[in-house]
């Protein structure tokens, strides 16, 4: 058997500030973590939390039961007696992660209690378990301040334990306080000592070491690893999935059962779940880590994937793409006008990546859905482009009554009116547009994300952008509108859409 990855997103992933996981959300999360990540576990709750958490837990058991999955549903307890059990057993749930203490000073500062008393206290919690049918892994809180200023109790706890019936001793880096030559150090103390005990490591990111701490920890023999999505959890968070998986296949050369290619999908869902924006440079999956930005890395892919390295886009349902600025060569216009479906002249390449260069210099931001604007002005630079013109509108907001739209939109000369209500302002617009281009039998774009941005330390007259992202015809656009009023900003990005659309088109013909 391979290396065990344990997912906490559910449990400690939530434990992110403002972050809460409605129960649906748990299921779906868990569902796919499961059925399509590949993950082994799945830790996804805290016992005695709240209503909330009993539904999430119970909707996941009833799940997991007809699936034949209880075994890899996991739930944070505590030593309460029954407390805990009883409510992990009305959900239908058959595991307990344990909260015990790893360190002395949480013992005697936190529970007040003698190391004797501390362990008396898990045996017995431990048979109850078994008698209850409930699995016992057990967490060792603050287990990596212990190996620092207390190992001697760590010792005595687990020479004690290591005979009882608990699955999986969990040894968490609570507070993220490890490097690596610790962690590969006390994580090694533990496997030596104890050879027959199945060991997880639980890394946070405090000091922005956790994925090294991970690496460390398996060089020494764990057994298990845990993880959340997109690196979630209190305060620094814990250690990303993503950056875990890619640094273990690679450089491990280590076995997992994760699906490399569903974990773009897990980050996104989680992030639109949590309302938790991917950072645009974070590895394996933001926005940016498979753009490449230089003109002469462009070429160098081109001529022998010179800048190419194993982690491959490919692997994690991604793809490679080249920014457009002031740094662009032809190579990178190419490789954008190729990805476009658009094949021109060399001279035609020549002007465009000029006119990319210069808008680079005046700190212009160009996506790839600019391009057919810049080829339709390098072809013709007295013909504009657009052929779709929001003429009007007059937005409404009232307290009690839905917001309303009305617009004029010109489409190729013609004039079109129309009027919808809505759950808000753009949506009513929206929902007006499309009334227009269902009359004209026109194609419409799938809003698949939308963006506000207001700048840090904004006026209520602040310049607002709007992020747009949308799926047409096979392709992913991105379009932004800048103005003082957010609904403004979003009909501009609507806009810019519409008129991509078009050029798509003419230039598609005229290419």
């Amino acid at each position: 058997m391979g290396l065990e990855m344990m997912n906490t997103t559910l449990r400690d992933g939530e434990q992110t500030r403002g972050l809460s996981f409605s129960p649906r959300e748990k299921l779906q999360m868990t569902q796919f973590l499961l059925t399509h990540l590949g993950v082994d576990r799945v830790e996804i709750a805290s016992a005695r939390v709240s209503k909330g958490e009993w539904e999430a837990a119970h909707e996941v058991a009833l799940w997991a039961k007809e699936k034949g999955l209880l075994n890899r549903i996991e739930v944070l307890g505590f030593l309460d007696g029954t407390d805990s059990l009883e409510w992990i057993r009305s959900t239908g749930l058959k595991t307990i992660n344990l909260l015990t203490k790893g360190s002395l000073r949480h013992l005697e500062k936190q529970l007040r209690k003698s190391p004797e008393q501390h362990v008396e206290e898990i045996k017995k919690l431990v048979v109850l378990a078994r008698e209850m049918g409930i699995q016992v892994n057990m967490y060792l809180e603050d287990w990596s301040n212990g190996m620092l200023s207390s190992p001697e109790y760590v010792t005595y706890v687990l020479d004690e334990l290591k005979d009882q019936n608990i699955t999986r001793f969990m040894l968490p880096d609570t507070l993220g306080v490890l490097i690596p030559d610790q962690t590969y150090d006390f994580c090694n103390q533990m496997t030596g000592r104890y050879p027959k005990l199945h060991f997880d490591f639980h890394a946070h990111n405090d000091y922005d070491l956790s994925v090294a701490n991970v690496l460390a920890a398996v060089r020494a023999g764990v057994k298990g690893i845990h993880t959340t999505v997109n690196g979630l959890g209190e305060r620094a968070g814990n250690a990303p999935l993503s950056s875990v998986v890619g640094v273990l296949h690679d450089h491990m050369d280590v076995k997992t059962n994760i699906n490399e290619a569903a974990i773009i999908k897990a980050s996104q869902m989680v992030e639109r779940f949590s309302g938790i924006r991917i950072p645009v440079n974070k590895p394996i999956v933001g926005e940016n880590v498979f753009t490449q930005t230089s003109g002469i890395h462009a070429d160098g892919d081109n001529k022998d994937r010179l800048y190419f390295n194993d982690l491959m886009p490919e692997r994690f349902g991604r793809k490679r793409s080249y920014a457009l600025g002031k740094l662009s060569g032809k190579a990178s216009i190419k490789k954008n006008l190729e990805a476009l479906g658009f094949h021109l002249e060399a001279d035609v390449i020549r002007r465009v990546t000029e006119r990319v260069i210069e808008l680079g210099d005046q700190k212009e931001g160009i996506t790839p859905d600019d391009l057919p604007y810049i080829i339709a002005d390098v072809l013709d630079n007295n013909t504009d482009p657009n052929q779709v013109f929001v003429r009007n509108y007059a937005l409404s907001l009232s307290g009690g009554m839905r917001p309303a739209a009305s617009i004029q939109v010109e489409v190729h000369g013609d004039l079109y009116e129309e009027t919808a209500i809505g759950d808000g302002q753009y949506d009513a617009f929206m929902k007006a547009m499309w009334k227009i281009y269902d009359r004209i039998g026109k194609e419409k774009p799938l809003l698949v994300d939308y963006q506000v941005t207001i700048p840090p330390g904004g006026k209520t007259d602040a310049l607002v952008e709007a992020v747009i992202h949308w799926e047409w015809n096979g392709q992913y656009l991105v379009t932004r509108g800048l103005d003082v009023d957010q609904t403004v900003a979003a009909i501009k990005a609507t806009e810019k859409v519409l008129n991509l659309m078009e050029m798509h088109r003419q230039i598609a013909l005229r290419a």
